[in-house]
């Protein structure tokens, strides 16, 4: 049966991380239908419960943009359903982590943004709703206070200009309550923001011009690849291609003063979370700018819609847009995409070490790596291991570790990154007298060797 105290484990547990609790909470309570062993599936039917919402969402925000077109109601179904089976959508909701609650965490805080922008006095009920999101955002992941920034900033220019100092008291007002009650409930965001190994991180990939240039390119490219089904430069070629010839033609891509507002409301703040996670996040892999991926594809998609009824007849925009919409759904089968599958490919070796060569193990752990420890989890069926932390990789530490060890068919060492395998590899095998090794696999930040 499930107690108070598991929930309690939960928040004891992220304090002692780098993330919120918020999501990990709900999981906790996913996990109480599993009834009492490990499955995947309370997390994953989780997600898939989130996106349904994160659809709805997108219909929402869609169904604003696209009110002055025909058909509505249907293409605003169709361009929202298609956006959550992307594979940036797809990778979201089987990697059983927060991504996909602040996923819809920021779709629903956009939404009320532009219902807030639309009534001329400022209305308390989306002002409520904006407090709510903003809470459990903070809650979720740290990331969600990028998109928040910014969404905050063009609402701060948006009331000075209008000279609606009221509104803009009020709206600042709901966002510090917010954060400070999020503070009262999880302190412990102050130390992770800004002296947590994470939080220095981000600071310090932020600080250099060299590693900001780095990580664009890789996220461009995951950009690509999942939310737009590899498809993305051909978009924005079409685009380039069609508002050059609208420009010499003077055609006019008819897009009313409403909607521009909530393509700044929309785009503004998704490409500065898309920037700086990218530049900020310490892997360049998908799930940190996943967020807006679903709110990118629909900006880019409509604009260029926007530019077919310019240049074209509402048939041919139709028919065209149609056409390239069919073309995104058909790309991972014509060639064979998949989803982000971080452990996909790491059966083979955790059956190997389980089974074949369950022998003394050490990993040798550098702590500014801590995503070694996703790596070693995936061993937890080792008989014998020793995490050597920080340690002087010296002959006589090896010998003291491998001490009374049965070491007659080899040992295990997985090396973090940060590391020098050679050098690691060849004190200890001078220190047990080993004449080989053998690179097994390369993990997500490890290696794993046999030395024998």
């Amino acid at each position: 049966m499930m107690t108070f105290g598991n929930y309690t484990q939960v928040y004891e547990n992220q304090k002692n991380d780098v993330h919120p609790p918020f999501y990990y909470l709900i999981l906790r309570f996913a996990m109480f239908f599993t009834k009492g062993h490990f499955s995947k599936w309370g997390g994953i039917v989780l997600n898939i419960i989130i996106y349904i919402f994160i659809t709805i969402f997108m219909y929402l925000i869609l169904k604003k943009l696209l009110k002055e077109d025909e058909d509505l109601n249907k293409k605003s179904m169709i361009l929202a359903f298609i956006s959550s089976i992307t594979l940036s959508s797809i990778s979201n909701v089987i990697y059983i982590r927060m991504y996909a609650l602040l996923t819809l965490n920021i779709l629903i805080t956009t939404y009320l943004h532009i219902k807030l922008a639309e009534n001329e006095n400022i209305k308390l009920r989306y002002l409520i709703g904006i407090g709510i999101v903003v809470l459990l955002g903070i809650l979720t992941h740290y990331y969600y206070l990028f998109y928040l920034f910014m969404l905050y900033l063009v609402f701060l220019i948006k009331y000075i200009k209008a000279k609606k100092l009221k509104s803009l008291i009020y709206y600042t007002s709901t966002i510090i309550i917010s954060g400070i009650i999020s503070l009262i409930i999880f302190p412990y965001s102050i130390y992770h923001i800004f002296f947590g190994y994470r939080g220095k991180g981000v600071i310090s990939n932020l600080e250099s011009i060299n590693k900001i240039l780095k990580s664009l390119l890789p996220n461009i490219h995951n950009l690509n690849y999942y939310a737009f089904n590899n498809l993305m430069f051909i978009i924005l070629f079409i685009i380039v291609v069609l508002f050059i010839y609208n420009k010499i033609y003077k055609n006019k891509v008819d897009i009313s003063k409403e909607n521009k507002e909530i393509l700044k409301i929309i785009g503004i703040p998704s490409i500065f979370f898309f920037l700086m996670t990218a530049i900020s996040s310490p892997w360049k892999v998908l799930r940190y700018i996943v967020p807006v991926c679903s709110l990118i594809f629909v900006l880019m998609i409509y604009y260029l819609y926007k530019l077919f009824q310019a240049s074209l007849n509402k048939k041919a925009s139709n028919l065209l847009i149609s056409i390239l919409l069919g073309m995104i759904l058909l790309s991972p089968f014509i060639f064979k995409l998949k989803p982000e599958l971080l452990y996909e490919n790491r059966g083979e070796i955790v059956q190997k070490l389980d089974k074949e060569l369950n022998l003394p193990t050490i990993y040798f752990f550098n702590s500014k790596c801590s995503k070694f420890l996703e790596d070693i989890l995936l061993f937890s069926k080792i008989d014998e291991s020793y995490i050597a932390k920080n340690i002087n990789y010296t002959e006589d530490n090896i010998k003291e570790i491998l001490k009374e060890k049965d070491i007659s068919k080899g040992i295990i060492i997985f090396i973090s990154d940060l590391e020098n395998s050679n050098n690691i590899i060849q004190i200890v095998m001078n220190s047990i007298g080993l004449k080989e090794f053998k690179l097994l696999d390369k993990l997500n930040s490890s290696n794993v060797y046999y030395l024998k």
